[in-house]
């Protein structure tokens, strides 16, 4: 297969042919969210694997905190479907980070801005951005952000 989309539409096919309501559901919805946001902007442009891996990640997080949701409102059948459309999407994700190894990045990349005379909040956007490039498409964005804010803090 040539790149994640690809994937994730032959794996719709063969949860339609195992009639597999909840993969073939969730994955219908992956697709539609990848495709608005294809055509999101002035022009229709082909996404990236890492771009695609973002909208995924954004999809795992609404169905993460929906299922929240409705566990708080006594929900259990609701919730339980979002953990499951979850795990679908989670499937489709690169493997996060160790929390260690996260650390490792962030250390080294908060010594190499203060060797760039960056210290402190002035720091922060320079080593987040530095860690995302390092840490890959599978770590999210708050863990990154929240392991920087403690090391300069």
């Amino acid at each position: 297969m040539d790149n994640l989309k690809d994937r994730l539409q032959h794996d719709l096919t063969d949860a339609m042919r195992a009639h597999d309501e909840v993969a073939r559901e969730t994955l219908r919805m992956a697709l539609a969210a990848i495709q608005r946001a294809e055509v999101a902007g002035k022009e229709q442009i082909q996404l990236d694997d890492d771009a695609i891996v973002g909208v995924l990640q954004t999809e795992v997080r609404k169905r993460t905190e929906a299922a929240e949701a409705y566990a708080a409102g006594g929900r259990a059948d609701r919730a339980d479907r979002e953990r499951a459309e979850a795990a679908v999407l989670a499937a489709y994700l690169p493997a996060a980070l160790s929390d260690a190894d996260l650390e490792a990045i962030v250390a080294e990349e908060v010594a190499q801005a203060a060797g760039e005379g960056l210290t402190g909040g002035k720091a922060m956007g320079a080593v987040v951005k530095a860690v995302r490039a390092r840490a890959g498409a599978g770590t999210e964005g708050g863990r990154i952000a929240a392991a920087v804010k403690a090391a300069l803090g």
